[in-house]
């Protein structure tokens, strides 16, 4: 990547394909408690479409979608909603992680681990997301790749 060329059917692909691998990453996050996949798969996805977009249209247009000084919160954020959902568990009565004891009213255990599973898919998938597309920007920091 040391060296840029601006090709237009490059790009158009880039463009055309990163919307459908984002999709197709969120429905693998949402989707990763009853069926194969989850918050590493999703998140991988998300990282590459981004990763994707800044390959072929370079730095410019690459920071459109996500700055390269936002990476570390988000990451920060995806960790802070695992560990936050695990030891909320761990304060009402259960343990790390006992989804079937979150604070949740008005929601029956099986719908509880649901919906304790899928928060943790959320934040695995953001954390990353961020952390996939940190290091990209970490190895050619001081390249001119776009």
């Amino acid at each position: 990547m040391r060296s840029q060329f601006n090709s237009p059917i490059i790009v158009l692909g880039a463009r055309f394909l990163a919307p459908y691998i984002m999709v197709f990453g969120l429905y693998v996050i949402f989707h990763g408690h009853y069926s194969p996949g989850g918050g590493f798969q999703g998140g991988a996805l998300l990282a590459a479409a981004i990763l994707l977009i800044r390959v072929a249209t370079g730095r410019r247009v690459s920071r459109l979608q996500l700055k390269e000084f936002a990476t570390t919160p988000l990451a920060v954020i995806g960790v802070v909603i695992y560990f936050a959902t695990g030891l909320t568990a761990m304060i009402a009565g259960g343990y790390f992680l006992d989804y079937g004891q979150l604070p949740i009213p008005g929601m029956d255990p099986v719908w509880l681990r649901y919906t304790g599973i899928l928060i943790i898919e959320v934040g695995v998938g953001l954390a990353v997301t961020a952390i996939l597309v940190m290091i990209f920007d970490n190895m050619v920091k001081g390249e001119d790749y776009a």
